[in-house]
């Protein structure tokens, strides 16, 4: 056993924000034990995590071994098995790091203190799991949540719980983004099924910004201390062949790095009223600026250690919808990068799809006379047809079952949006109801639910112009 002691003050939290405490390992060890003793309180969070000796330092693609953040106290690597969050397999002799996110340091420092255990009991090597390739053989429009987190990060439920939930949603893909490892995978790899499709993800997760990596079977340095430290997250994402999206640019963890060359926006993060206008507004603005983005959307659902029932703050709210030529991860990959789908508020919220000619939503088209339009599932909704310059058109969604066709003529690029008037009144009372009584979370007021505008679907823009930039 070994024990390792610090003395972390707030001068420390403001050179660095990660804090790393060495131990030898010898050779021949076969598990190790970790505990981290420290008084948490509300204004004293440390975060927790362990690299091997291949570490070399931001940004590497070897030595991580694990990382808990702020929800364990204790971890154990071994050559068979390791803790929810950490990688378990061969156990390099050397020097490893604990190392401890400095996430919140009172006035006065705080001590902590970690204790180390190593045994070298004969344990079996396990490979790490290999990924699987299911497809379903059919084309047409599939429903997933492309962000939730398991009890490898900080949620409190397992991966079959979340299983479980993205199967009563009726989910086709689910993508699972546990912040900064890719451990969930021990569960995930081998029981994607054309039923239901895995995505590979990973939410890295920093004090100042949060962005997901998909179709990485890698981890990704989570490390980034620097604003263009974001440039080398796009990077090593894309030189892995991954997709990145920035993650719910708003109150309260909105991105604060420099704009990388990202694929998508999560412009929608749990339900409507969560402060996700502003992460639209940004989106809008970016738009107009020339990228072009993918809009996406995702719960960011915490699955917790029971099965809930369907409501507005569960998983899949919202929905991302995408057009697909079959359902496969590789697939789903392809159709978030285009933009080829919408975001609704639920597995069964309302249809929205736009197209001019032969040119659908993600496409780019040199320019557009006339929006074909077709709505399912929100008779007496708002209609809001949006370019570079703002709202250029706003129509009552007449039916259930409604097309129409605008003559518009749109700078940049077209999207649509689904805006609550018939339906308000009932989806405020179905979100005051999953309150149960509790305070409005996230600092709203009264006057938010009264005159914010609500939106049901939010549609993809098609471009409008010869160039794009594809940031």
């Amino acid at each position: 056993m070994k024990t390792v002691t610090a003395h972390i003050t707030p001068s420390d939290q403001a050179k660095h924000p990660y804090f790393y405490m060495p131990f030898d390992v010898p050779s021949g060890t076969t598990r190790i034990d970790v505990t981290l003793a420290y008084p948490k309180a509300e204004d004293c969070i440390i975060d927790l995590g362990a690299f091997d000796p291949r570490d070399q330092g931001y940004p590497t693609g070897e030595g991580f071994r694990g990382w808990s953040g702020g929800a364990r106290e204790t971890f154990f690597i071994a050559t068979d098995d390791a803790t929810p969050g950490y990688v378990h397999g061969d156990i390099q002799p050397g020097t490893w790091n604990v190392i401890l996110g400095l996430y919140k340091v009172p006035e006065s420092g705080t001590d902590v203190t970690v204790t180390i255990n190593l045994d070298s009991t004969a344990r079996k090597l396990e490979p790490q799991p290999a990924r699987t390739f299911p497809v379903r053989h059919q084309a047409g429009w599939y429903r997933g949540d492309l962000h939730c987190h398991t009890f490898h990060s900080d949620a409190r439920g397992s991966p079959e719980l979340l299983h479980q939930a993205a199967k009563q949603a009726g989910l086709d893909f689910l993508a699972i983004a546990d912040h900064n490892t890719i451990t969930q995978r021990r569960y995930f790899h081998p029981h994607s099924s054309p039923d239901l499709v895995f995505v590979r993800a990973m939410e890295v997760t920093t004090g100042v910004g949060h962005a997901n990596v998909y179709g990485v079977d890698d981890w990704i340095d989570f490390r980034m201390t620097q604003p263009s430290d974001a440039h080398v997250l796009a990077r090593l994402a894309h030189e892995k062949g991954g997709l990145l999206s920035i993650n719910h640019d708003k109150p309260t963890i909105p991105w604060d790095y420099d704009f990388p060359a990202a694929d998508c926006q999560e412009v929608w993060q749990s339900t409507w009223l969560a402060w996700n206008w502003i992460s639209l507004e940004r989106y809008q603005q970016r738009l107009a600026s020339g990228l072009k983005l993918s809009a996406i959307g995702g719960s960011d659902f915490h699955q917790p250690d029971r099965l809930l029932p369907e409501g507005p703050l569960v998983l899949a709210r919202p929905t991302t919808v995408l057009w697909l030529p079959e359902l496969s991860e590789d697939a789903v990959l392809a159709a978030m990068k285009s933009g080829h789908g919408y975001i609704t508020e639920s597995p069964g919220g309302p249809h929205l799809e736009i197209r001019s000619g032969s040119s659908v939503m993600g496409n780019t088209r040199a320019s557009i006379t006339e929006l074909d339009v077709l709505v399912s599932g929100a008779a007496g909704d708002r209609l809001s047809l949006i370019d570079a310059t703002g709202e250029i058109a706003s129509l009552v969604i007449g039916a259930d079952q409604w097309q129409t066709s605008v003559p518009i003529s749109p700078r940049q690029f077209i999207r649509a949006e689904i805006i609550a008037e018939a339906s308000r009144p009932a989806l405020i009372a179905e979100f005051t109801a999953a309150l149960g009584g509790r305070e409005l979370p996230w600092q709203l007021k009264g006057a938010d639910l009264a005159e914010q505008p609500i939106r049901r679907a939010l549609s993809n823009p098609i471009y409008v112009g010869a160039e794009h930039a594809h940031r």
